[in-house]
């Protein structure tokens, strides 16, 4: 693993471990604000439900016993006329009670519903203590309930006896109804006790989680510390392990000492720059040997320097000579390029003229080929026509047969008609008249009809000659059109080879005539070659002034060589 490979696995792992004390302490400040916000919304809500139910309480108990007042103070004042009359006050007053008592009614009702929703949500957030409160506080209303239910129904009666203007009974209902009432009072009091206790309850698990979160926050962050120091830990050992054995590594090399072990190296950055290092040790190792080597070859090469430097005094004598010579033979060549060229250019001509006529062959081919092409066309046409043609007689021949059968009825019906004339006697004189002329007519028409389908045979024949030779110049020209088209590729191969030609006269010439430029080049070279040789001579003097220093310089690289260890 690369070494920014493994700092990005250790900031990845700090990011997650931070990560993760942070949800954990979010969640645990949820639960906390969660509870928080159930007691503020439920508990309070509660408790104003709570106040409205024990004023509605004490607003039903103190109408009632208005209600009763007011009438126990009418029996003893006044005598009514009609002791089933009641005051109309007493009678608003009972009304207006009655709607009182719904409206409580419904406010316990409300109530109930909403301790029992609230003893859901605590279950499902987990809160069981609370649960378990909005149980009893559930079950202490539904007590309730039923004792307002009979305390209505007690009332209902009282009312009853006031309406019928019954003191007695009023009086007997009274002490029954003012126990209902200190019942249900006093189980009124117990839901307010139990919700109190329910909210300590909560307040206190309020506390009991805000400890345990801030106690598991605590050792989540020292955890998260902890594994953040020991990934530091690892990822600095994997890097500062290898960079140590690489610092004396070099130290070593640095002293000359070659004769050590590779590094190990690994596939991260660190593992390229023991690779590297373990490879300049081996370069340093191979250019110690090679300097060694080349030292004694540096010493045997001065001696054969100083030999050759005598045997290239002689040649530069003999390489003179051979310059004059070659310069001889240069001039010769300039001559005969001079002579192909000139020839080429004329070849090049004749070809170009070939080219011409090439063209000019090809066009007429082409033309002849477009030619042939409009009387294929044309013949088609024509053959077409001439099936047209043919396909109209047969018509005219079917017409001709209705015609010839039409002209035989006829006939037949003459006869007929000539028979029954005879038969009338002098009556059918006229119509035996006519019937002669009608077999004449027939008669006609059955010889015009025979020579028209004569002429329609001849026709018919001469149209299928017209078909059959219309089909063979077809043929022909499609012949002609085929080898029209080999004489076209045949004139297009020819012009094609002729060109290549061209160009390759060209390239003849071109040659020529950079050979030429050679020449003149090689010229000049043979001159500078005569000075160089001229300047090879003092140069073999310098050379084995050099020979002598190269030989000191061997020495030297020697003892520079025995510094390293191999």
């Amino acid at each position: 693993m690369t070494i920014a490979a493994r700092l990005f696995l250790g900031f990845l792992i700090s990011i997650l471990l931070l990560i993760g004390v942070g949800v954990f302490a979010l969640n645990r400040i949820g639960t906390v604000r969660d509870t928080t916000v159930a007691i503020i919304n439920h508990d309070i809500w509660a408790y104003r439900s709570f106040q409205n139910i024990l004023q509605g309480q004490i607003t039903l108990l103190e109408g009632r016993r208005a209600i009763i007042v007011d009438f126990m103070q009418e029996k003893e004042t006044v005598a009514p006329v009609n002791p089933d009359a009641t005051p109309s006050a007493i009678a608003e007053a009972i009304t207006q009670w009655q709607s009182l008592a719904a409206g409580f009614s419904a406010q316990l009702n409300q109530t109930v519903t909403v301790t029992t929703e609230n003893e859901q949500q605590a279950a499902a957030l987990g809160n069981t203590i609370r649960a378990d409160s909005w149980r009893s506080i559930t079950a202490i209303l539904q007590q309730a309930q039923r004792q307002f239910e009979q305390l209505q129904v007690d009332s209902t009666t009282e009312f009853n006896a006031v309406e019928q203007g019954d003191s007695l009974s009023v009086m007997g209902a009274e002490p029954k109804l003012v126990d209902d009432n200190k019942v249900f009072g006093k189980t009124l009091s117990q839901a307010v006790d139990s919700l109190a206790a329910g909210s300590t309850a909560g307040i206190a698990r309020i506390s009991e989680l805000y400890a345990e979160g801030r106690t598991l926050l605590i050792w989540a962050v020292i955890v998260a510390v902890l594994l953040l120091v020991l990934v530091a830990w690892i990822i600095l050992r994997s890097i500062i392990r290898p960079l140590e054995a690489f610092i004396g590594f070099a130290d070593r090399i640095g002293r000359g000492d070659l004769t050590g072990e590779p590094l190990r190296v690994g596939r991260d950055e660190l593992g390229r720059l023991g690779r590297t290092l373990n490879g300049m040790a081996d370069s340093l190792r191979d250019l110690s040997l090679q300097s060694r080597q080349l030292t004694s070859t540096l010493n045997a090469s001065a001696a054969q320097i100083r030999a050759s430097t005598q045997e290239q005094a002689a040649s530069v004598e003999q390489q003179l000579a051979a310059l004059q010579e070659t310069a001889a033979t240069a001039d010769e060549i300039t001559h005969s390029g001079a002579r192909i060229s000139a020839r080429a250019q004329e070849v090049i001509q004749v070809a170009q003229q070939a080219v011409q006529t090439s063209a000019n062959g090809l066009n007429a081919v082409g033309e002849a080929v477009r030619a042939m092409d409009a009387i294929r066309e044309q013949g088609e046409v024509v053959a077409t026509n001439i099936v047209a043609l043919s396909e109209k007689t047969q018509a005219i021949g079917e017409i001709i047969s209705t015609v010839n059968d039409v002209s035989e009825r006829a006939h037949l019906l003459a006869l007929n008609a000539a028979i029954e004339a005879a038969a009338a006697g002098e009556n059918g004189r006229s119509f035996a008249v006519v019937a002669s002329e009608l077999k004449v007519l027939a008669d006609q028409a059955k010889e015009a009809t025979l020579q028209v389908r004569s002429l329609l045979g001849e026709i018919q024949r001469g149209i299928n000659g017209s078909v059959m030779m219309t089909e063979e110049a077809v043929k022909r020209v499609a012949i002609g059109r085929e080898r029209s088209d080999v004489t076209e590729r045949s004139i297009e191969a020819i012009t094609a080879s002729v060109q290549e030609s061209v160009q390759t006269f060209q390239q003849i010439v071109a040659s020529t005539n950079q050979q030429q430029i050679g020449i003149e080049q090689v010229m000049g070279a043979l001159q500078n070659i005569r000075q160089a040789s001229q300047q090879t001579a003092a140069g073999t003097r310098e050379l084995d002034v050099a020979a002598s220093s190269l030989a000191e310089l061997a020495g030297q690289l020697m003892i520079l060589g025995d510094r390293y260890k191999i």
